[in-house]
């Protein structure tokens, strides 16, 4: 069950550059949100959620000192000690390492994996936070183009069309058939008949409530 949002959202933000660190803050309190803190440390992150948790974390992988995985093992660690906080990761770069670590996270709060270019679209930026607030996986699009493009001659993979890659896509970034219908322009039957056919060519269960974590782990192998 989707969890509910309260406007507004609780967010530490946790980015060394200055500049996107201050970009992100102002688009998240034009939209409403509060911004508890803004750090440029994994270390100053790990501080504050320890001391006042908030609904959503929102970090950069690499940070101060070593600039390589901290912001991750910081958002690990804030999800093993706090599993209602919902966890938004932003990478420079497209690493599917970084994405298998955010899928074996536990717990209710929801996670997502983002390019950091994709802050630059603010609407798409913030829908993904809602989802991710709600309990709910979002994966940037390039890595799931990146993980299909990679896989898509192999095994079951294969035997979909690409209508079906397409929808397999757009459920992977976390979309509701409603809006997977919007996105290609089709109707919500038609969406539902594609979906049904992935899950029966994956042999995935149809009614899973996590039909994203499910599709990507399939697809990770």
């Amino acid at each position: 069950m989707a969890r509910t949002v309260s406007a507004p959202l609780r967010i530490v933000v946790a980015e060394d550059f200055a500049l996107l660190r201050e970009g992100l803050v102002g688009i998240l309190e034009r939209a409403g949100h509060t911004v508890l803190a803004a750090v440029d440390t994994a270390e100053g992150l790990l501080a504050f959620v320890r001391h006042d948790p908030p609904d959503v974390v929102i970090t950069d992988v690499r940070m101060p000192p070593g600039h390589s995985d901290e912001g991750l093992r910081a958002a690990a660690a804030i999800r093993a000690a706090h599993p209602d906080v919902a966890i938004l990761v932003l990478s420079q770069y497209v690493a599917d390492a970084y994405l298998d670590a955010l899928l074996e996270a536990e717990g209710p709060g929801g996670t997502g994996y983002l390019l950091k270019e994709r802050v630059g679209h603010v609407r798409e930026f913030l829908d993904s936070l809602d989802r991710v607030a709600r309990g709910g996986l979002v994966v940037d699009p390039d890595v799931v183009r990146q993980l299909l493009t990679r896989r898509r001659d192999a095994g079951p993979l294969a035997a979909l069309t690409e209508r079906e890659r397409e929808v397999l896509s757009l459920m992977a970034e976390g979309r509701t058939n409603s809006s997977i219908a919007e996105a290609l322009v089709v109707s919500e039957a038609a969406v539902r008949k594609h979906v049904g056919n992935i899950f029966a060519k994956l042999d995935l269960a149809p009614d899973s409530d996590r039909r994203v974590s499910a599709v990507l782990a399939w697809l990770r192998g």
